[in-house]
């Protein structure tokens, strides 16, 4: 069995150890956090065994980033990769209640909780979140680093780009498009491109500003 080394004592870390310790996908050595009030504690009996910067120390461990902020997953494997981990290193983590069908990808580095759903043809890049019960379906693209929060529908051949949020139980109209680091709320109905960097909530879902105000009809 593998080692398997966890970044960021999280909630996903949580998640993520059980999914795997009832699988026997991965034995996990322990967690690295950058909070040092958290050395020699335990996360659900896997101990934190140092910081961020202690991860070249693990050689023959994989590692997989357990924050759930897509931007803050590229900030650390950036910062992984400046300490000289590469893309190999990286574990992949699937729920055995998940199917692969021929046709379709997934990067080094994902992680597929509970009845996420791949139906045909869909691409999902590397460090990309997915929780329990989000939907993928036939020729969705989803680029490095997006998030998705439970339940999460995409109608066919969505595009989400790099680093991008969808809300819990939110749902993307097919052939629509959501940009690179944009979130779209819980709840919220997308039926029109997203642009790149923007906050959309409502439905149907409408542009929205740090105060909350939802431009358009």
């Amino acid at each position: 069995m593998s080692e398997l080394i966890l970044v960021a004592a999280s909630g996903l870390a949580r998640e993520v150890l059980a999914m795997v310790r009832s699988s026997g996908q991965y034995d996990v050595v322990g967690v690295l956090d950058d909070d040092k009030e958290l050395a020699g504690v335990t996360v659900d009996g896997a101990p934190v065994l140092g910081t961020i910067d202690d991860a070249p120390s693990y050689l023959h461990a994989f590692v997989l980033v357990c924050l759930s902020a897509g931007r803050s997953r590229e900030n650390v494997v950036q910062r992984l990769a400046a300490m000289g981990l590469h893309e190999a290193r990286y574990a992949t983590a699937i729920d055995p209640s998940v199917e692969c069908p021929e046709g379709c990808r997934i990067g080094r580095g994902s992680i597929l909780l509970r009845n996420v759903t791949l139906t045909a043809s869909v691409t999902l890049g590397s460090h990309v979140v997915a929780m329990p019960s989000v939907t993928f379906t036939h020729d969705d693209n989803v680029a490095d680093f997006a998030t998705f929060d439970a339940g999460v529908s995409l109608g066919g051949g969505v595009r989400i780009g790099h680093a991008a949020s969808l809300g819990m139980n939110s749902s993307v109209r097919e052939g629509t498009s959501v940009g690179a680091y944009a979130t779209v709320g819980m709840g919220a109905a997308v039926l029109s491109n997203v642009p790149d960097g923007e906050t959309w909530a409502g439905v149907p879902a409408r542009k929205i500003d740090r105060d909350g105000f939802r431009f358009g009809r």
